[in-house]
């Protein structure tokens, strides 16, 4: 059986910025004639909209003869001269590259003698490590200078520079130390609330409570370094987000991006804190009704510029994510629908897949502009998703919410017979939870009851006993997702759904 075509390059050249390529054509330029081969490779694999080894192969060699071997270290060369040429771009775009770059120099003009030189490009080195906290190479630096003087007998040097060269290594290996305290203690909270992240058992907490109550956590000056007091705030804001102390979540978030927006060279490095640290404050805001600073976050989401494909990814998800659910919260459904129709251009220029994720949120913006049908075809595109256990809740919600669309689309008959599957498919699952039940009972009741006033008392009875009901945990998965109290109140009021959902929302910021 043929080895299956590696496809290895077709996603190294697809996943380059422009600047990436037009570096890559400049990095090459150069090369020899009879390596023009690479260079056409190259273009093809930009161009392709899709991997297709064949293909390539016949546009490269037309109706030239190729021996087996041939096309395959073809490929192999361009995958090692694009990698090589984003190694050089960035050197020239990353702190550590550039660092590296240096301490390379600084090594092979002291094989070569020439010391003065070395010393030039230990100074530079320096005052860049010390900028950016890079304590690794603050040591490699101090090593080098010790040896600069030990191999040129520089016994002045070392008696006037000793004290301050040992202060230095000292200090970064501190530094060093201290920083990794405070990573392995970010990471074990981290890991605690993502692997039980349903758990809120008091064991969890105590586990938590653990790592937050040593000695480094008393004081923000314990913290030794910026990085040090970001992992520091970062280790407490996720502490107090396991912890429901809503204040306490909001106020370290808070202190957390000033912290970071104090010192805006480190974010031309690193955007993964600050982006993970927004989404955290935007969520925090959220739960405390703030949705001035939710709106004034995600336009700081919105306006950053990624520097990987991991900031691009997390900035458009955190980005829709919680411009959706501000939306949908608040009752603002038409600019709601405004920004989903931009996501979805955008998801289908991209990736098609990360559609699915955000077909509830559409659902949910176009039963509040009152689209129902397209509101349908969300839901039920989302049905047709794979299913796997983790979604075992959201079955449960599409259930109901089928329940609710059929109903205002006037499809009686056809509610009857999705009332009867939803029954069954929740006590086969055994998830007919209480909220659950009274809503099947509802809509039983609801079919058999006219049109007036009698539907009228049919609705705020099941608003009541929901209302109720929406305070047992059990009954998050659906209330989370939808606001079923919300929708019933519309129809005792007589308001549209939006105007239910912006009077709640207006009721409770007042609160």
């Amino acid at each position: 059986m043929s080895k299956t075509p590696s496809d290895k390059l077709f996603r190294l050249v697809k996943s380059l910025t422009p600047a990436e390529k037009r570096y890559f054509k400049l990095f090459v330029k150069n090369k020899p004639e009879r390596e023009s081969k690479y260079a056409r490779l190259f273009d093809l694999v930009d161009a392709a909209a899709e991997f297709d080894d064949e293909k390539l192969r016949t546009k490269i060699y037309k109706s030239q003869p190729a021996d087996g071997k041939k096309y395959p270290e073809l490929k192999a060369y361009l995958y090692d001269l694009v990698l090589k040429s984003l190694q050089s771009f960035d050197e020239q775009h990353t702190v550590e590259a550039r660092l590296n770059h240096l301490l390379q120099g600084v090594a092979a003009l002291f094989k070569r003698g020439l010391y003065d030189d070395c010393r030039e490009l230990l100074q530079k080195a320096a005052k860049i490590a010390r900028q950016y906290e890079v304590f690794g190479q603050q040591l490699e630096i101090v090593r080098w200078e010790k040896q600069l003087a030990y191999t040129r007998m520089d016994v002045d040097f070392l008696q006037k520079e000793l004290e301050r060269l040992n202060f230095e290594e000292s200090r970064a290996l501190e530094q060093l130390q201290n920083m990794a305290q405070y990573r392995q203690s970010f990471f074990q909270v981290y890991t605690t609330i993502r692997s039980e992240a349903l758990h809120r058992g008091v064991d969890k907490l105590e586990r938590l409570r653990a790592q937050v109550g040593q000695p480094i956590f008393n004081d923000p000056d314990a913290a030794l370094s910026h990085r040090a007091r970001v992992l520091y705030y970062r280790t407490l804001n996720l502490y107090h987000y396991a912890s429901l102390e809503q204040e306490q979540f909001y106020e370290t978030g808070k202190k957390l991006i000033e912290l970071i927006e104090s010192q805006p060279h480190f974010l031309r490095e690193n955007l993964s804190d600050y982006i993970a640290s927004l989404s955290n404050l935007i969520l925090s805001c959220g739960l405390l009704r703030r949705y001035d600073e939710v709106r004034e976050c995600l336009e700081k989401l919105r306006n950053l510029t990624p520097i990987t494909e991991d900031d691009r990814r997390k900035i458009h998800r955190q980005y829709f994510t919680n411009k959706f659910v501000l939306c949908i919260y608040t009752g603002a459904f038409e600019e709601g629908r405004v920004e989903m129709e931009r996501h979805l251009a955008q998801v289908g220029l991209s990736d098609a897949q990360e559609t699915a994720s955000f077909y509830f949120q559409y659902f949910c913006i176009c039963f509040g502009c009152g689209d129902f049908g397209r509101a349908l075809d969300f839901l039920n595109e989302w049905l047709r998703q794979p299913r796997t256990v983790e979604r075992a809740d959201l079955q449960s919600v599409a259930r109901v919410l089928s329940l609710i669309i059929h109903y205002e689309m006037g499809n009686t008959v056809l509610l009857e017979s999705v009332l009867r599957s939803t029954t069954r498919y929740l006590q086969k699952k055994n998830r007919l939870e209480a909220l659950e039940l009274r809503f099947v009972q509802f809509m039983s009741e609801l079919l058999r009851t006219p049109a007036g006033r009698e539907r009228t008392v049919v609705f705020r009875r099941a608003k009541d006993d929901l209302q109720r009901l929406s305070e047992q945990h059990e009954a998050q998965a659906v209330l989370d997702t939808f606001d079923l109290v919300a929708w019933l109140e519309s129809k005792v009021s007589g308001k549209t759904f939006a105007e239910a959902v912006r009077a709640k929302a207006k009721n409770e910021a007042a609160e």
